[in-house]
């Protein structure tokens, strides 16, 4: 008897892969029907980066927070009366307490709505900024307090919604938007001190600034609900569960070397901006002072002029060195896959000496050390985008918010969270075996600073040991199935940003079973997902 040949159809010609369902005589011994996938997650495009620029604005205010305080430094001090030791313990109440919720905000996000979680972190820290700024002089332990609280809350921004870009875009594209993301940083670092220092000026009274910030806050609340996704982990990349058969292994497993010295890298970069970012606008005021380009502060409000300029130059350097970081990355990886590493890690080293400079020759010309400053802000910038970009690729989608978690625990922890106060502590401990003038008192700051320049040439080292680890350890993520392969990725990117989403059927045939049936498939077809 005849078999009875393939029909041609839909399928194709002779060769090709059967109809869906529809296999004729001896042609289903050679095929089995394969299981579908689950259909792809899919999200406009237009979607995809409303939703991006949602979270920049929310990343932008979580960095107004963080800084708003420092430029407006000499008020608080006077208001409260607290020394220098004490003002540095402001910093380091706010830090402590975000790296103390960090793991709880990441564990959240890894297991529950990261929309939800991330809309309570900014409830929580819009409510604590608002009642901090009727505190009375008295209480300044509650003020200390409220700031913790705010500090608590803004852990949620750095933990979730990097996590939630990487969930929308890969490979370059995620690289970009990163860079972008990451902008705002020194952007909002910088707007930060002139809000804090503009307001004074024009209201007479520092405690409007934190009263202006819950009315922006309160428009990123309700643009993250209306506009902002929630999409499953790995959505942009082929996780697991989908395509893997959900490969588990422990967290201490998935965690790599190139994330231990990353995250180490990250630690100095830290404790230097977190030193530099709430003293510099008071070093810059009490050099001008000694320079006799200003009179000292014995009331406020203060001179806020050095907050304006420390303020502008942190968002213009801020803008040029992520851009030049991210540009610098995504051209340098064609030719070199350990590119991100070795930008981080000769960009902190030329950091180094700029910093020292800076401080170094501030007593004899400020105009030197502004250039300075400038110089290694710029370089200092070029990591941001850059050191996110490297988490994402070594860690698998269903760590990641843990990960960036843990990351920002290690690096507050041991970086910023005690460099404020640990630099005002040496201040105040150097000036207090000198005489009491306003010359000694700069000097005492000055000197403090030099840990800094220290600190961040043992950042570059930490990055040029991420280099060594960098390939071996993305090339773990992708087998157990946390990245698909470049051209995979290229592909997922456009359906996932096209809204198309992926075929449900892999056109590529099973093998056949031995001993099968030649009237029947040797495993029956499994059911459209």
């Amino acid at each position: 008897m005849a078999t009875e040949g393939p029909e041609l159809g839909p399928a194709g010609p002779p060769g090709g892969s059967p109809a869906p369902g529809r296999l004729y005589g001896a042609l289903a011994s050679d095929w089995v029907s394969p299981p579908a996938t689950p259909a792809a997650w899919s999200l406009p495009r237009w979607r995809a980066y409303l939703a991006a620029a949602v979270l920049c604005y929310v990343n932008l205010l979580n960095y107004m927070n963080w800084f708003i305080i420092a430029g407006v430094l000499l008020d608080v001090q006077k208001f409260f009366q607290i020394s220098d030791s004490n003002a540095g313990l402001l910093q380091t109440v706010f830090v402590g307490c975000l790296l103390l919720s960090a793991p709880v905000f990441g564990y959240l996000g890894d297991r529950h709505s990261r929309k939800a979680t991330l809309s309570f972190g900014i409830l929580l820290w819009s409510a604590a900024g608002l009642s901090s700024s009727f505190i009375s002089p008295q209480y300044s332990w509650l003020f200390f307090l409220s700031r913790g609280v705010v500090g608590a809350g803004t852990a949620s921004c750095s933990t979730i919604a990097p996590t939630v870009l990487g969930d929308l875009f890969v490979r370059d594209q995620r690289t970009q938007v990163l860079a972008i993301f990451y902008i705002f940083i020194p952007v909002g670092s910088g707007l930060g001190y002139i809000l804090g220092s503009a307001v004074t000026a024009l209201t007479g009274n520092w405690r409007w600034a934190l009263r202006i910030m819950p009315c922006l806050e309160a428009m990123a609340l309700l643009l993250l609900i209306l506009l902002v996704p929630d999409p499953p982990r790995g959505a942009a990349e082929k996780q697991g569960e989908v395509a893997m058969g959900d490969t588990r292994s422990s967290w201490c497993e998935d965690v790599s070397w190139s994330f231990v010295w990353s995250t180490l890298g990250v630690t100095t970069m830290a404790f230097v901006t977190g030193a530099l970012g709430f003293w510099v606008p008071k070093f810059l005021f009490e050099a001008r002072v000694v320079h006799g380009m200003q009179s000292p502060c014995f009331q406020e409000p203060c001179d806020s002029q050095d907050s304006l300029i420390f303020g502008a130059l942190t968002i213009v350097t801020g803008i040029v060195g992520v851009i030049l970081g991210a540009e610098a990355s995504r051209r340098y990886k064609k030719v070199n896959p350990r590119a991100e590493p070795l930008i981080c890690a000769s960009s902190l080293l030329a950091t180094a000496p700029c910093l020292y400079l800076a401080l170094v020759l501030a007593p004899t010309t400020l105009l030197a050390s502004y250039v300075f400053l400038a110089l290694g802000e710029l370089l200092l910038s070029c990591n941001w985008a850059v050191v996110a970009d490297i988490l994402l690729s070594v860690v698998v989608p269903r760590c990641r918010g843990t990960a960036e978690a843990l990351q920002i625990t290690v690096g507050h922890v041991l970086g910023d969270a005690g460099s404020p106060y640990l630099t005002g502590l040496i201040a105040s401990a150097l000036r207090a075996r000198r005489p009491n003038s306003y010359l000694q008192r700069f000097l005492s700051l000055q000197q403090s600073f030099l840990c800094c320049a220290f600190a961040i040439a043992l950042g570059g080292g930490c990055f040029l040991l991420t280099a060594l680890h960098l390939e071996r350890d993305q090339a773990q993520v992708q087998r157990s199935g946390g990245a698909g392969t470049p051209d995979s990725k290229k592909a997922e990117s456009q359906s996932l940003l096209s809204g198309t989403g992926a075929s449900n059927e892999d056109p590529r045939p099973l093998p056949r079973k031995e001993g099968a049936s030649p009237t029947r498939p040797a495993v029956p077809s499994w059911p459209r997902q």
